[in-house]
């Protein structure tokens, strides 16, 4: 049973720093592309960064609510991609989720207040 695992998420006061793991088992995970995205209940899901497992390529979402302050890195042994999220702010406030391929974590929560 292939998973998808992220962990990291909680509550923190605005200015504060997360970092979020996300770790699977699809053996496939190399040569693929893992990404973070958030939602907001009633809202889209927003993709936030996506990290090539093996090269190591990133992207980052062209909003400016997250440039600057969200960086995603990969530990490839371990097959887990992070998020650190720094100078949190009450509107970062949401379910984080991981994705590869079509497969997607269960999500975790972050709480800015």
């Amino acid at each position: 049973h292939v998973q998808l695992v992220e962990s990291g998420g909680g509550s923190v006061h605005p200015g504060g720093s997360l970092k979020l793991s996300c770790t699977t088992s699809l053996v496939t995970y190399r040569d693929n592309c893992m990404g973070w995205f958030r939602q907001v209940p009633g809202q889209a899901r927003e993709g936030l960064a996506a990290i090539y497992t093996d090269s190591g390529k990133t992207f980052y979402a062209e909003a400016d609510s997250v440039k600057g302050r969200f960086t995603i890195s990969r530990d490839y042994t371990k097959r887990t991609v992070y998020l650190r999220m720094n100078s949190l702010q009450p509107e970062d406030t949401a379910m984080y989720y991981c994705k590869i391929a079509s497969l997607w974590g269960q999500g975790t929560q972050v709480t800015v207040s």
